[in-house]
């Protein structure tokens, strides 16, 4: 990952810990003091059960006449509090010294005992665990949580990292494509300027690096400023077509290409700047990966457009992905992966079918259907 993506890394992992570490202790602490009130009923609910039971024993044991017997119990402690000593002593339920205390009147004054005074340790010790296991609880959850953000931060990030791959190989490609048409017209500019007579040959690379530049700036600016604005008009395209050719005619001449045309009138409406940005593109990509002295064949009948060289060709199991942005079919060429791209957004927007036959080392032909 470059500083980029782990600075963005890094910031998703901490939002989410910290997020997530908010809502845990949240959740902690409701769950630690909701158990520590049902805790606390519990054991005042115990410590009364106690009491009621050993004031019944004595009322049971002053009414029949029988000597009192009383139980022994190991979690709680318990005293009988006789009336003449019980001064001070007053009903309630209480914590002191790490003790819950419950008195309670219940005897009645059997057997001349007030108060019963019953208290436990239970309640601070069962405490003291629920802190623990709740602690150990909180701390397992985090971790669990914590290994879950990584997770998800590296699967966020998965697609980002493909994109700013992408993004990085794109423009480093546009660097290279802008390269060699700028160092072409900065060699036939100081060619011309040195000779002082402005020849065919130099005119002729200063007019195909500078077409080579408007086909780059069309494309990026199609991908990055696409105006909606254009108004839609009836295009006739065989004319457009022609002077897609006569455009390109200097670059096909160097590379001593054939171009053949075979075309009928047909209208469509459409933006005038889509549709030569669209026929631009596909003959541009044509003599890029055609032969040197090869022959691109244009038809356009009953509504059927298609465009077949005698170029490289695509690989079968690229024919999928060339319509994808930043695909480039081969290194064979230039190009920066977005021509085709922009061909396939084009005929999208339009309802525009499109075909591709292509075979490796026989050429590709592309056929588009208006109709």
């Amino acid at each position: 990952m470059n500083s980029l993506e782990k600075r963005s890394f890094y910031s998703f992992v901490g939002l989410y810990l910290v997020s997530s570490l908010l809502f845990v202790l949240l959740l902690g602490y409701w769950y630690y003091f909701s158990q520590k009130n049902a805790l606390e009923n519990e054991t005042y609910y115990k410590l009364e059960h106690f009491a009621d039971k050993i004031s019944g024993l004595i009322i049971n044991a002053h009414m029949s006449g029988k000597v009192l017997e009383l139980p022994h119990e190991d979690i709680f402690e318990y005293a009988l509090i006789k009336d003449d000593v019980a001064r001070g002593y007053s009903v309630g339920y209480f914590e002191r010294e790490g003790y819950k205390v419950l008195i309670s009147d219940a005897p009645r004054e059997h057997l001349n005992i007030k108060y019963v005074v019953v208290k436990t340790e239970e309640y601070a010790q069962r405490l003291a665990l629920l802190e623990k296991n709740v602690l150990a609880m909180m701390g397992v959850v985090f971790l669990l949580i914590g290994f879950t953000s990584v997770l998800l931060s590296r699967l966020f990030m998965r697609p980002i990292h493909t994109r700013i791959e992408q993004i990085e190989s794109f423009i480093q490609d546009v660097s290279h494509e802008l390269n060699t048409p700028i160092t072409a017209l900065k060699m036939s500019s100081s060619r011309a300027i040195q000779k002082g007579v402005y020849d065919k040959k130099i005119l002729t690379n200063i007019s195909i690096s500078t077409k080579q530049l408007e086909t780059i700036y069309n494309s990026l600016t199609y991908l990055n400023f696409s105006n909606e604005q254009e108004k839609i008009e009836e295009l006739e395209f065989s004319s457009m077509i022609q002077r897609v050719v006569d455009y390109y005619e200097e670059l096909s001449s160097t590379k001593k290409i054939a171009i053949v045309l075979e075309m009928e009138v047909f209208v469509f409406h459409a933006r005038a700047s889509r549709v030569e940005l669209l026929f631009s593109n596909l003959l541009s990509n044509a003599i890029k990966y055609s032969m040197p002295e090869s022959k691109i064949t244009i038809s356009l009948k009953e509504g059927v457009f298609s465009m077949k060289d005698e170029g490289v060709g695509i690989a079968p199991k690229k024919l999928e992905s060339i319509f994808e942005l930043y695909q480039r079919d081969s290194q064979i060429a230039g190009g920066f992966g977005v021509g085709l791209s922009i061909v396939k957004q084009i005929c999208d927007e339009y309802k525009i079918e499109i075909e591709v036959e292509s075979r490796l080392g026989e050429g590709s032909e592309f056929r588009l259907s208006f109709a």
